[in-house]
């Protein structure tokens, strides 16, 4: 796998993914967190096809501003690139838009992992 790797997802805006329904706010805006989840999903989409068969990834870290209120109805579409790969270790770029402009950017970091040995671990 190397660094270029690009995908884009998009989504509605519905009441299950406001603030006020996910318990970040009180507004019945785009929650940070379902954002944040976009962005992960749309970096695991894209690097899945590269690897392994049995591997996958799982996030290890975000580090994003939500610099925009997108309101219920409004179509947000999330762009990711893999700009790092260090071993295991893949390093996003992320920005997130909606219909007016950029509404979330940052960086999220995702690890490669043996999905089995994974969840042996945890029993």
């Amino acid at each position: 796998m190397e660094a270029g790797i690009k995908n884009e997802k998009s989504i509605v805006v519905t009441d299950e993914v406001t603030a006020s329904k996910v318990g970040s706010g009180l507004l019945p805006v785009y929650a940070t967190p379902s954002m944040i989840a976009l962005m992960e999903g749309t970096c695991a989409e894209s690097v899945q096809p590269y690897l392994a068969e049995g591997e996958g990834t799982v996030g290890v870290g975000v580090d994003i501003k939500h610099i925009a209120a997108t309101p219920v109805g409004m179509t947000v579409r999330c762009e990711s690139l893999l700009k790092e790969v260090n071993g295991k270790k893949l390093v996003f770029e992320v920005n997130v838009y909606d219909e007016k402009g950029l509404v979330g950017t940052g960086i999220h970091k995702r690890a490669i992992i043996n999905n089995e040995a994974f969840m042996a671990r945890l029993s």
